[in-house]
């Protein structure tokens, strides 16, 4: 069967996980992580990290993703280098043709946002106000789109 990770990231969202976790979690069975260490591994980066409104959390699940899956461990090798950043400038331009920007403050252009460090409250409010949920769903559409077009 294979796995749904668009409705799994989408669900670990709604029940209170951050835009990374969400994504990250989602894609523990191709990662291989366990669901709970990719929990506390991405935890660090919902909220444009640490709700800096910096890169979207689900951005910077997709390039730990794409870096766990084909990434490079050299230090020398320009041209594996060169290649995991055209992969990585790639998801972020697919991301950027659903929602014109990577950047989470601008992705909630019109909300009242804040980088204060604490996180609101997840109310049914919260979720009918939020389009992050949909930038979840993106990202990691997006990501299996890449992995099915891409397999080793």
């Amino acid at each position: 069967m294979k796995y749904d990770h668009a409705e799994k990231a989408c669900q670990l969202f709604a029940e209170g996980r951050n835009c990374a976790q969400a994504v990250f979690a989602a894609f523990s069975d191709v990662t291989g992580l366990d669901e709970e260490f990719a929990l506390r591994l991405a935890s660090s980066f919902g909220g444009g990290m640490g709700r800096m409104r910096e890169v979207c959390g689900t951005c910077s699940a997709m390039f730990m993703i794409a870096g766990i899956l084909y990434g490079y461990s050299s230090k020398n090798n320009i041209g594996e280098k060169t290649e995991h950043y055209r992969r990585i400038q790639h998801l972020a331009e697919e991301f950027k043709k659903r929602h014109e920007t990577i950047n989470c403050l601008e992705l909630l252009k019109g909300l009242k946002v804040t980088k204060d460090p604490t996180p609101e409250q997840r109310t049914e409010q919260y979720y009918k106000v939020r389009p992050c949920i949909k930038f979840v769903r993106s990202a990691a559409e997006i990501l299996d789109e890449y992995i099915a077009q891409n397999q080793e």
